[in-house]
């Protein structure tokens, strides 16, 4: 692959950028906000716009918030839609609304420009550490063909079906990473305010069939009062509105998703959006007049 273009580098996209150059890829990078010096200092050319990016590359990779910045960003003015070559590949690993991956895949389709969805998950470490969870929707032949580069920046890279089941995958995901949380944010309430150590009870249940990767990477932030964001709470709202969406368009009831929803929304609320998304103990804390820290 001669040139990879990648729009996109926030928490997410920069270490799944820079884990790309260091697998000897060629990038040109582009970030309409964010600064780039670091990553050029990497190897990576710089870019002014997402047409130009698409112009230099035969694989395109966005990452970016939502919806409307994928649309803008492939399909908008100086948009890759503009300078994209017949032929190319175009990778959007945003976490976005299955319909919007289709309407972009439609719109790059009338060009000859090939699209797979493939949002991740694993937050910022995993991006860091290139073992996040891929998940694609698009041709399977064009999945085998841009598989190799996906390896470098995911541990599992799965193809989930046509285009847009990789969001689809992607909100399945999301529903049940955030009633998780809640769930741990219930159970280390009650304990602590029972008196029992909170960290003796994450060393007694981990291990049994309440574990899970939610609950040994959420936790240990709990316990520490860290809130510092691997996937902010504003991100999580954002993916959960689009699963509402979608399952209100399918007539799917989720009754539990709109719960936390809601305690996400409360979270917003009470300036916590930009905390990762473990601060919903912090809801829980607050209905119970208690805090689930380490005794000291």
């Amino acid at each position: 692959m001669e040139k990879i273009g990648f729009i996109g580098l926030g928490i997410m996209g920069r270490p799944m950028a820079k884990n790309l150059i260091r697998a000897g890829y060629k990038l040109a990078v582009y970030d309409k906000y964010a600064n780039l010096d670091d990553v050029k200092a990497l190897g990576a050319e710089t870019v002014s716009s997402s047409r130009e990016a698409a112009a230099k590359s035969d694989l395109i990779i966005t990452m970016l918030p939502n919806s409307p910045h994928v649309k803008d960003a492939i399909l908008g003015k100086d948009g890759v839609a503009e300078g994209v070559r017949a032929g190319a590949v175009v990778v959007d690993m945003s976490s976005i609304a299955p319909a919007v991956s289709r309407e972009v895949g439609q719109a790059l389709a009338a060009k000859n420009v090939l699209f797979l969805d493939a949002p991740v998950s694993g937050g910022e470490p995993k991006a860091i550490d290139g073992t996040l969870a891929i998940m694609v929707g698009g041709d399977k032949e064009v999945f085998e063909k841009v598989k190799p580069v996906l390896l470098k920046m995911g541990s599992s890279v799965v193809h989930t079906g046509g285009l847009g089941s990789g969001n689809v995958t992607k909100l399945a995901n999301q529903i049940i990473v955030a009633l998780n949380i809640a769930a741990v944010s219930e159970a280390f309430t009650l304990a602590v305010k029972a008196g029992v150590d909170p960290q003796l009870v994450f060393d007694a249940i981990k291990g049994g069939l309440a574990g899970s990767a939610v609950l040994n990477a959420k936790v240990p932030m709990i316990l520490d009062g860290n809130f510092k964001p691997g996937f902010r709470v504003e991100l999580h709202i954002k993916d959960l509105q689009n699963a509402l969406d979608t399952s209100h368009e399918l007539g799917v009831p989720v009754p539990l998703t709109a719960s936390v929803m809601e305690t996400l929304q409360a979270l917003k609320t009470d300036g916590m959006a930009a905390n990762d998304h473990s601060a919903i103990i912090r809801y829980y804390e607050k209905l119970a007049k208690t805090e689930v820290r380490k005794i000291k």
